[in-house]
């Protein structure tokens, strides 16, 4: 079977050999896109969050087949800088298995709400489960990433992540210092 669709943008072939075969499956397996991770295949634990038609879901829930025509963003393509950049700023990633699927989460998060209050946040992740870090740091890096993407933030085209409580209050990070996660190189730091 043959199911033409968008990821991240551009227009995707992927021929499917059972209708049922998930879209995780399909990103992974057949199309090589690996950022989307396969934890629990059961819906549980959203490290397989990616954005359908502008809708977080679990790829590990839907078929292939289901997304005939339609736009899937990963989070290679879903996520802007500012909020990896606050992850990383703000010590919310430690193993690494769980971000893409927060990363997907939050940035949807952030294009709905700009400022989101911390019941809002805990709200849009309830279907991401973390069993590393805890939730206070990723919950102050959403806050450091929505601050970051305000204009306020943003000074000589550098964007800046104001530290939070497990740092100095009030004290901003440069995060053009910070060493690029996902293989970035460093040749787009303003």
């Amino acid at each position: 079977m043959r199911v033409e669709l968008r990821i991240d943008g551009e227009a995707a072939v992927a021929e499917i050999d059972r209708p049922g075969e998930s879209l995780l499956s399909t990103l992974r397996d057949r199309l090589g896109l690996t950022g989307t991770k396969n934890a629990c295949e059961q819906g549980e634990c959203g490290s397989c969050t990616v954005l359908l038609d502008g809708d977080p879901v679990c790829s590990c829930l839907v078929a292939t087949a289901q997304c005939e025509g339609r736009e899937v963003k990963t989070v290679v393509g879903a996520v802007p800088r500012p909020v990896r950049d606050a992850f990383i700023a703000c010590g919310a990633v430690q193993c690494g298995f769980c971000t893409p699927g927060l990363l997907v989460s939050v940035a949807d998060l952030l294009e709905r709400e700009p400022d989101p209050r911390d019941a809002q946040i805990r709200e849009a992740l309830a279907g991401n489960l973390c069993r590393c870090t805890g939730y206070e740091k990723i919950i102050d890096a959403v806050h450091a990433a929505a601050e970051a993407m305000s204009s306020e933030a943003i000074s000589d085209g550098v964007p800046r992540v104001p530290a939070r409580s497990h740092l100095h209050h009030n004290q901003w990070i440069n995060v053009s210092n910070i060493p690029r996660a996902a293989g970035d190189s460093t040749e787009d730091t303003p």
